[in-house]
């Protein structure tokens, strides 16, 4: 029963994950063409992805010839706490 539980919750956690990440993709996207900073999905993505940049560049140096890597270290950082948590999950479920 609890297994149950426990491998919902963690596939709920990857798919949060999974979604994050598509998040930090469209807004290193847009960053290239530079949207419309009023429309309301760009002020979304902005709000979503800001403060973990934020993060990482106080932790890193993070421009590089002028381009920012912030969310492709960000990406990897998610990358490596996904797979992380599915290990420990799995390990949790099957005994």
């Amino acid at each position: 029963m609890t297994e149950g539980i426990i491998s919902g919750l963690g596939g709920i956690v990857h798919s949060l994950l999974t979604v994050y990440i598509w998040v930090v993709i469209i807004g290193a996207l847009l960053s290239w063409v530079r949207p419309d900073p009023y429309n309301p999905l760009v002020q979304i993505i902005y709000r979503l992805t800001e403060p973990a940049y934020a993060m990482i560049r106080r932790m890193f140096p993070t421009v590089f010839n002028g381009l920012d890597l912030a969310p492709i270290i960000l990406i990897i950082a998610l990358q490596v706490i996904d797979v992380i948590l599915i290990n420990i999950i799995n390990a949790a479920v099957m005994p």
